[in-house]
């Protein structure tokens, strides 16, 4: 009897450590589905990039030329940033404090361009959509300008930019509803150490199309009860070899960017798998194993992967709006992965190794 409830026990406890080591997946996974879609898949290049912002005084925009004429030459009909949209930051502002803030760090004034304008930020949307929808072939400077400022005023300089950088530097005038302000607003903006406008932006002035999408999405910051403990907890994590090595080949790169093809060469590093799997271990990976008993690290993860989800369904939304469209994402290099993982998942989706494009 002692041996047959020993027997019992043994299956079970055989049953239950299989079903941990054999956890759960579901029939159907979309990537894998033998469904074919109709037409032509979307294809995305996912481009990791330094935040120019932060490279130091030898950054010089010309230097990026190598880069722009091997994505120019794949042909995107539509790019992504890393910026939040107007329509979110728009519904940041009217909710609570902590969103509010969000806003305010993130989020371009849109406020002197609505007022220019006369129109708010979600009417300045729908009137950038119902402009493009009749947009003609061969618009007239007017129309650039009147476009520039629609854009303006709904909370998406970027796209502003596309149609500042289409117009001759005579018809980048006050004129057509755009005051001196926002003229000199636009002047500043084409030379800001920006990836969305020295790398975005100017492609799609190069290309012909005539915007950027904003993709990015803040909402799942948030606040901890203790933001000291928390940044210190997940500090530690970072302080691991794996950072220490990722920290040494950056400062090589970056010291290299002023040299001919510096620049290339740090963007061909960034976006290799080597790459990436050097920053998921020294960032979400450690993150991952911190033990605090507030669990920081997995907070901080799960904001983070909140963070790329929610982007990455932006981009899912901007292809939908014409199947088969050919995107370019651009985003901070710690994104690519994130990225690249969750949008593989999509049946009608192929990426494209931006290595390839890169060489």
């Amino acid at each position: 009897m002692i041996r047959a409830v020993t027997i019992v026990l043994f299956l079970l406890m055989a049953v239950s450590h299989e079903g941990q080591a054999q956890p759960y997946h579901p029939s159907i996974r979309p990537y894998i589905a033998g469904s074919s879609p109709h037409g032509r898949h979307n294809e995305v290049l996912v481009l990791g990039t330094p935040h120019l912002s932060g490279l130091h005084d030898r950054f010089r925009p010309k230097s990026l030329e190598p880069v722009l004429l091997r994505l120019a030459a794949w042909h995107p009909d539509a790019i992504a940033t890393e910026d939040s949209s107007g329509l979110l930051c728009d519904a940041l502002r009217h909710q609570g404090a902590e969103q509010a803030s969000a806003a305010a760090r993130y989020c371009p004034d849109s406020a002197p361009a609505g007022k220019a304008l006369g129109l708010s930020v979600v009417a300045a949307n729908e009137e950038a959509e119902r402009l493009l929808a009749a947009w003609s072939s061969r618009p007239s400077p007017a129309q650039r300008r009147r476009l520039a400022l629609v854009f303006l005023a709904a909370g998406e300089p970027n796209s502003a930019l596309v149609q500042w950088l289409r117009l001759s530097g005579v018809e980048r005038r006050a004129d057509d509803g755009l005051t001196p302000d926002l003229v000199a607003q636009l002047t500043a903006r084409l030379k800001r150490r920006n990836e969305s406008g020295l790398i975005g932006a100017a492609l799609a002035a190069r290309l012909g199309l005539e915007r950027v999408w904003s993709v990015d999405d803040q909402t799942s910051m948030g606040s901890m009860p203790d933001e000291k403990a928390y940044a210190a907890a997940v500090q530690k994590a970072w302080d691991n070899p794996a950072t220490v090595a990722r920290m040494a080949e950056e400062k090589v790169l970056y010291a290299q960017i002023d040299q001919p093809d510096g620049l290339l060469r740090l963007y061909r590093v960034f976006n290799a798998p080597a790459y990436a799997e050097r920053a998921y271990r020294s960032d979400w990976g450690a993150a991952l194993a911190e033990s605090s008993s507030q669990n920081y690290g997995r907070r901080y993860v799960g904001y983070w992967e909140t963070r790329n989800l929610r982007m990455v369904a932006n981009i899912r939304q901007v292809l939908a709006r014409a199947p088969g469209t050919r995107l370019l994402a651009i985003v901070g290099a710690s994104h690519k992965a994130y990225y690249e993982a969750y949008l593989d998942q999509m049946r009608d989706l192929d990426l494209i190794d931006v290595e390839t494009v890169l060489e």
